[in-house]
């Protein structure tokens, strides 16, 4: 039996159509655009698993009340270059938003700015944020807490999460500098697609419970997460783990729940959001430039036999969204889910369900 055929909808189009999902579900459209355009651009980048393939997951957590409808955090304290904020479960893309730009805001008045949030949720790929301190003309650090996923070098049992850590510098690169990764040697959600495509995964991205290798998705899910580079990814982790929870009085270690766990019960993450302003520490056009012709001089160098080409942190996923040429490209599982939530709120499916009619049709016309 063939392979189903992915639904290819204009960026902007799928972006309308899941903010009417999430107005029709409480949001105002200001905050479900964000969000929107949040999961659309990730799946632009190449990295669905943090794409509209989690509306169903978001929309099933506030129906059952895990998420607030609250569209902004709150300010707990205010010492100037350093912040804390409690996001009140409310969706992580706009309480990430809201703190990045606070951290920016005071990073131009300090020279650095740190936001510190508790009781947080998901909030998609962290190098959106991190690019928007760039944009400002500031280095961006952004990172997260998830409940516990690897174990200790040796260990046998779940200890740290697969913490991401996303690092931005303004450039004049062709191609933006941008760190943004997960402590795991893989994450999570690329498991979790590997299992929805029935396909194996790679011995080195998980072990099972008593700490054995597999290849098997379900039992990576069930198991546990192998941190990149061993005890390195381990300690990274550890230490963004701790920063993230303790500066903000939140969660840490296994106070983090799971994301796709009991909906009824709040993921309760912690962020941390850095900003440093360049121009507070030296010229920003000369720094700008000297990044720039360091990535240059990297992507320009000598290739390993074999290699076509080197890349710069991140340059995967800007090049993927750069020839997506504004066209997204979605599993018709995805699709189907969508179009499902869509019947359900009384949200008017289109052009959604039309695209995925016609690629049916041609599907079928083909075979």
């Amino acid at each position: 039996m063939p392979a189903a055929i992915p639904i290819v909808i204009a960026a902007d189009e799928l972006v309308a159509f899941v903010s009417r999902l999430f107005v029709a579900a409480g949001l105002s459209e200001t905050a479900a655009k964000t969000i929107a355009e949040g999961l659309v651009e990730a799946d632009l980048d190449g990295v669905p698993s943090h794409g509209v393939m989690l509306v169903d997951l978001y929309l099933d957590r506030l129906r059952h009340g895990s998420i607030s409808l609250d569209e902004t955090a709150k300010i707990i304290s205010d010492n100037g270059c350093a912040v804390v904020m409690d996001a009140g479960h409310a969706f992580g893309h706009l309480t990430g938003t809201q703190s990045m730009s606070a951290a920016i805001a005071r990073a131009k008045q300090y020279g650095a700015g740190v936001v510190a949030v508790r009781h947080g949720f998901h909030f998609g790929t962290a190098r959106r944020y991190a690019v928007m301190a760039t944009d400002e003309g500031c280095i961006g650090v952004v990172m997260c807490n998830t409940r516990p996923l690897m174990p200790a070098p040796g260990g046998a049992e779940r200890v740290v999460g697969n913490n991401p850590i996303a690092i931005a510098v303004p450039s004049d690169s062709s191609v933006p500098l941008v760190l943004d990764m997960a402590t795991s040697e893989a994450a999570m959600g690329k498991i979790r697609m590997a299992e929805k495509a029935n396909q194996a995964i790679p011995a080195n991205w998980a072990v099972r419970n008593d700490g054995s290798p597999t290849t098997v998705p379900n039992e990576a899910i069930a198991g546990m997460l192998l941190p990149a580079a061993g005890p390195k990814g381990f300690g990274l982790s550890l230490m963004i783990d701790l920063m993230c929870g303790l500066l903000s009085s939140g969660a840490i270690g296994q106070s983090v729940m799971p994301l796709y766990g009991d909906p009824t019960v709040p993921y309760d993450c912690s962020h941390l959001f850095i900003a440093v302003d360049v121009a507070h520490f030296c010229d920003l056009g000369s720094f700008r430039s000297q990044a720039g012709a360091a990535a240059e001089r990297i992507r320009q160098g000598r290739r390993a036999p074999g290699t076509t080409q080197l890349f710069l942190p991140g340059e995967p996923e800007w090049q993927r969204h750069q020839t997506a040429n504004g066209v997204v490209q979605l599993e018709r599982s995805v699709a189907d889910a969508l179009i499902k939530i869509a019947q359900e709120l009384q949200v008017s499916a289109e052009p959604l369900l039309t695209i995925s009619r016609q690629t049916e049709n041609g599907h079928h016309a083909e075979t």
